[in-house]
């Protein structure tokens, strides 16, 4: 996709590591310095690009349910902040919380954050090296604690009946984080993928006894093998539950009772007692039909003798001249108004539009 000429022009040979739709033309750009946020042309401004240095020692977010705005902290108390559909929100915040921890020099050349999540007032940030986490009403500021990959000594993950903890061994010593259920495996497929790459293995198995091997033997607590800490697992069900049995023989059963020669006889039996009746009565059925439709002919022909002789025609429809003017005008002044219409349609579904992209 082509980079606006304002956006360009502010780039400052800078290359661009990450972009994000805001809706419409508009767009948020990040570089390995800044955060750009263009705006395109539009009923209610012009086009503009605003720029926020990622040395932001504090990142909030105050959500709507229109909008989100991030608010950065910059040292001697300014505070910048632009305002997003809230739609997009997790979209942009994972490439501003990576542009701010390069800014603050928290992650190193080359190291890429791999995923964001927010739960509540705990944030976590997986990078292809450490593990961040920050707990409070920000998003992001300088309380919080990482955990580099070189200094884990062992992990697991520990079921509950509402979150699950992530139980992260450091240097020996446990570090416990709460994930609800509803994105634990999501948490841990992203925490236990990193890790994987970093230490080049296939298994959490396979990790805890690399990143055990180098652990002080003359530790006052003995740790518990981490191969064998998970047991042998609980067994599948099982996905194949035996068939029902075939019913064949009962559907058999019933279509033999169906054909008894016995049955058809007595059927054809109470067949012609029932249509007995019936032909003994059909002499008088059709004389009185008879006599009906003759009383209804003569009553149809005396009624239309009467409206003759009474001297009354049947209307004939009249074609007024002025009638089809006025219902031409009539149109015409219609299609005008439904094209009014649908003109301020546009207009305000731009306006709405424009609106919810935070301008």
């Amino acid at each position: 996709m082509s980079v606006p000429g304002i956006v360009q022009s502010t780039l400052d040979d800078e290359e661009i590591a990450a972009r994000v739709s805001l809706g419409g033309d508009d767009e948020l750009y990040i570089t390995p310095t800044r955060t750009i946020i263009y705006r395109a042309e539009g009923l209610l401004s012009d086009e503009s690009v605003d720029e926020f240095p990622h040395d932001a020692e504090r990142i909030t977010l105050s959500e709507g349910r229109r909008k989100t705005r991030f608010s950065l902290e910059y040292p001697l108390d300014d505070v910048r902040d632009f305002a997003i559909p809230s739609s997009r929100t997790e979209e942009a915040l994972h490439p501003v919380l990576a542009g701010v921890l390069n800014g603050n020099s928290i992650t190193d050349p080359g190291e890429t954050v791999v995923q964001t999540y927010r739960f509540s007032e705990l944030t976590l940030i997986i990078t292809s090296d450490r593990l961040v986490k920050h707990i409070g009403e920000a998003v992001w500021d300088g309380d919080f604690e990482q955990y580099h990959f070189d200094d884990v000594t062992n992990l697991s993950f520990e079921d509950g009946s509402v979150a699950t903890q992530i139980v992260l061994e450091v240097d020996g010593r446990q570090q416990r984080i709460k994930a609800p259920n509803d994105r634990a495996d999501e948490v841990r497929n992203r925490l236990e993928y990193a890790l994987f790459e970093y230490y080049d293995v296939d298994s959490l198995a396979e990790l805890n006894v690399h990143v055990g091997e180098d652990e002080d033997e003359d530790d006052e607590e003995p740790r518990d093998d981490p191969t064998t800490a998970f047991g042998d697992g609980v067994d599948p069900l099982d996905a194949n539950p035996p068939e029902p049995e075939d019913d064949h023989e009962a559907q058999s059963g019933t279509a033999a009772v169906g054909s008894d020669p016995l049955a058809a006889d007595l059927g054809d039996e109470t067949s012609d007692e029932a249509t007995a009746p019936v032909a003994d009565g059909q002499t008088a059925a059709t004389i009185e039909t008879t006599t009906r439709t003759e009383d209804s002919s003569t009553d149809r022909t005396n009624q239309a003798t009467s409206v003759e002789a009474s001297g009354f025609d049947s209307p004939e429809p009249r074609t007024d001249p002025e009638v089809f003017e006025r219902l031409d005008e009539l149109e015409a002044t219609v299609e005008r108004q439904n094209e009014l219409l649908k003109r301020h349609q546009e207009t305000i579904e731009q306006l709405i539009a424009e609106l919810r992209q935070g301008r």
